[in-house]
């Protein structure tokens, strides 16, 4: 059996066993049917949106959504350069141009530099398609300032929650936020349905729009005739059974992961040069939180040697543990875009590490974790050897 302790394993057991069966007998094995139905509705409910649409994958998602904004070629859609390549490559689709703005202290967009970023761009002539906003780690970006913004702006919000669902931002959920927002069930999220994701929106429109481009576009006749190109971007009825099973467990698996960051807070405290990234016990008072989706650290010194060090250690001792996103504007793919930046994002990149979050951890995993923590942090003293 392979013991090696990875960032983020999907958290599964008999409810899932049991769900999936469910559908098989039912008879339902190909795409959509009455656990899709029901999944959707569910995922509506607890996000607090009039309409969910279940899809193939949260990229999928994020293609639909900005489809359904209109943004095409010439476009430019302005998203979060600390974010995963999905959010950038779904713009690429549309044959739109993305372009990027850093992030603050938080990870999240920078939302006094996407002002700016609309502004320019706008007194450049450019159409300024839309907004996608990234909630890092789990964490809610500032969408009242980024609402704000687009409302002044004319532009419309396509939230990219991919990572946030069960989190909440002064009271309002994850998902809720924006023209239409969408979902990750990827395996590595807090809860999955092995692949697969949502779209959530408030317009009956869009979810219509969405529903028919997702099922290839087929017109309601006996035969195939189409008058638009679709898209195979439907979720199985299968896996719609499994990621009920799934949300009926998300927030006791939140809650777990909750545990482990505190737990990281005690344990970075005994380390030199270390912190938790973020507020340490996810919550900023109220009804704000985070959904504790991965857990990371910043260290010093800001060279990123110590991070490297860090992670081929943990490698080593059968750890899993990987740096922060890097930034899209610092991916080759797209290093002809065009970006707004401070600096920030390439120095959590360069400073930050993300460790085992997953809510099935065990105790066992824990006190290698911390075994191996401490052994790094003694023979380097993660400054130390750096300054040797």
């Amino acid at each position: 059996m392979n013991d090696r302790i990875l960032l983020s394993p999907p958290d599964t057991g008999p409810a899932e066993e049991e769900a999936v069966l469910r559908a098989l007998r039912g008879g339902w094995v190909a795409p959509l049917g009455p656990e899709v139905d029901a999944f959707e509705e569910e995922i509506a409910a607890y996000t607090g949106r009039k309409h969910a649409v279940a899809l193939s994958s949260g990229t999928a998602a994020l293609h639909l959504g900005l489809l359904n904004f209109g943004v095409g070629p010439g476009d430019v859609v302005v998203t979060a350069t600390m974010t995963f390549a999905a959010t950038a490559n779904a713009i690429i689709y549309t044959g739109a141009e993305p372009v990027f703005v850093d992030c603050d202290e938080t990870g999240n967009i920078d939302v006094d530099l996407l002002d700016h970023a609309i502004s320019d761009l706008q007194a450049k002539g450019r159409r300024v398609a839309a907004i996608v906003p990234v909630d890092l780690l789990g964490k809610v970006a500032n969408y009242e300032g980024i609402v704000e913004i687009a409302a002044r702006a004319g532009v419309p919000v396509l939230s990219d929650a991919a990572e946030s669902l069960g989190a909440w931002r002064n009271g309002r959920p994850a998902g809720s936020f924006g023209d239409a927002s969408i979902l990750s069930f990827n395996g590595n999220k807090v809860m999955t349905t092995s692949g697969g994701g949502m779209l959530l929106t408030d317009d009956a429109d869009i979810a219509s729009r969405t529903r028919y481009l997702a099922t290839q576009a087929r017109q309601p006749v006996i035969h195939y005739e189409h008058l638009d190109v679709g898209y195979n971007y439907r979720l199985s009825n299968i896996l719609a059974a499994l990621g009920r099973a799934q949300l009926a467990r998300l927030d006791s698996m939140i809650e777990r992961r909750r545990q482990h960051r505190l737990w990281y807070r005690e344990l970075t405290d005994k380390i030199p040069n270390s912190r938790v990234f973020g507020i340490p016990d996810g919550s900023e008072g109220g009804d704000t939180r985070d959904n504790f989706w991965l857990t990371s650290i910043i260290l010093t010194p800001p060279d990123g040697s110590a991070t490297a060090g860090l992670i081929a250690h943990l490698a080593k001792h059968g750890i899993e543990a990987r740096p922060l996103w890097k930034p899209m504007h610092l991916q080759p793919a797209f290093s002809h875009a065009h970006s707004y930046r401070t600096g920030m994002a390439e120095s959590l990149f360069q400073t930050g590490v993300s460790l085992p979050s997953g809510s099935a951890m065990t105790t066992d995993h824990t006190s290698r974790i911390e075994a191996a923590l401490s052994a790094y942090s003694k023979q380097s003293r993660w400054l130390d050897h750096v300054q040797a």
